[in-house]
C-alpha cells in the first residue's frame, strides 16, 4: 500500500529543512508551538502534574485517570523524539488516548533529554518512574495488576531497555511492554535492515536523517553495541514481559522492531506484531486522528485484556 494519502499530503506542506547542525532549542519550540491549548484536549477525569522522588533523582511525571474508580491498573508512558526531543506536553494527547481507551492510569515521564544529559540520564528516569510507580502504589490507586510500559519511537527504545534491565535487576512487576514504531537497533549501517533501503526517502522520517537525529544522545556516551542502547542486540529475551510491537509499514525502522517481535517469541515470550499499512514512522503520536490509525490505542486495550 502506498503512504496514507492525508499522511502525503502532510509531507507535502512541510516547508524543506533548514541546513546545517540541528538546533535543539529551536526544534524544541517548534514542537511546543503546536500543542493544543489545555480546552481543546481529550477531557479524563484527571491530570496532574506531579514530582517523582526516585533513586535517580526528582522526575517530572503527568499522571492521568480516565474515570473515578476504587483502584486502577497503571501504565508508564515514555515518550519518543529521538532522546532529545519530545515533552510531556507534545506528547499529551497519545497518554490521554492510552488513558480513556484502556481505563489505566497513566503516567508519563518527563525524562531528561539529550545534549543536555548524558548517556544513560533519560533510561534511568524512566526505569526510576516505573519503580516509584510500583513502590508508590497506594498513591496511585494501583490495584496491584497491570504495571505496562509504552513508548513510542526513541520512547519504544526505552521500553525494552526498562524491560531487561527490571529483569536483570529481579523487578518483576512489569506485565506488559507495548512499542510503537521502535527504535531498537542505533547502529546506522544502511544494509542492517532492508526497510532502511525500502523507505529511505519520501516518507517522513529518512533514513539519512537517523544518524544526525540520534547523535546528540550517540554523542553523549550512547554506544550502539550496547542491549540498553540497542535492544534488539540483547542475546537473552527469555523471561522479559509479554509484548505488542507496532510498526508502520513505511517506516525505515520497521523490520528492527518485527525482528524484536519474532525475537522474543523465539525465546518464549508472548509478542503480537502488528504493521499498520500505508503509515509512515511516528504515526501514533501524528496521525492517530485518521480512524484508521487512531484504532492502535483499541488494539493496546486489547493486548493488555488478553495477558
Amino acid at each position: 500500500m502506498t503512504l496514507h494519502p492525508e499522511i502525503a499530503k502532510f509531507f507535502a506542506r512541510l516547508p524543506t529543512p533548514p541546513e546545517g547542525p540541528l538546533d535543539p532549542a529551536a526544534m524544541r519550540a517548534e514542537e511546543e508551538s503546536h500543542v493544543a491549548p489545555p480546552e481543546e484536549r481529550l477531557p479524563l477525569h484527571a491530570v496532574e502534574d506531579v514530582t517523582a522522588r526516585t533513586a535517580a533523582g526528582e522526575v517530572p511525571v503527568r499522571i492521568y485517570t480516565p474515570a473515578e474508580a476504587d483502584g486502577y491498573g497503571v501504565l508508564v508512558y515514555f515518550h519518543g523524539g529521538a532522546f532529545f526531543l519530545g515533552s510531556l506536553d507534545t506528547h499529551d494527547h497519545v497518554a490521554r488516548s492510552l488513558a480513556k481507551e484502556t481505563g489505566l492510569k497513566v503516567v508519563s515521564v518527563g525524562y531528561r533529554r539529550a545534549p543536555e544529559a548524558a548517556f544513560p540520564a533519560g533510561l534511568d528516569d524512566c526505569y526510576a518512574v516505573v519503580r516509584w510507580a510500583a513502590e508508590e502504589g497506594e498513591r496511585l490507586g494501583w490495584d496491584g495488576t497491570t504495571l505496562a510500559i509504552a513508548g513510542d519511537s526513541s520512547g519504544g527504545t526505552f521500553v525494552a531497555a526498562v524491560a531487561a534491565r527490571a529483569h536483570d535487576d529481579g523487578f518483576d512487576r512489569i506485565t506488559h511492554q507495548i512499542l510503537y514504531c521502535p527504535s531498537l537497533d542505533l547502529d546506522f549501517d544502511v544494509d542492517r535492515y532492508a526497510s532502511l533501503r525500502e523507505n529511505a526517502v519520501g516518507y517522513g522520517v529518512e533514513t539519512a536523517g537517523l544518524k544526525p537525529f540520534n547523535a546528540f544522545y550517540l554523542d553523549s556516551g550512547a554506544d550502539p553495541a550496547d542491549p540498553l542502547v540497542s535492544p534488539v542486540k540483547r542475546a537473552d529475551l527469555t523471561g522479559l514481559p509479554p509484548a505488542l510491537v507496532v510498526t508502520g509499514e513505511h517506516d525505515p525502522m520497521r523490520d528492527e522492531g518485527e525482528l524484536y517481535g519474532r525475537r522474543l517469541r523465539e525465546a518464549g515470550v508472548e509478542a503480537t506484531v502488528s504493521r499498520y499499512e500505508g503509515a509512515g514512522h511516528g504515526f501514533v503520536q501524528h496521525f492517530a486522528w485518521l480512524p484508521e490509525y487512531r484504532q492502535v490505542f483499541a488494539q493496546t486495550r486489547d493486548f493488555l485484556g488478553r495477558h
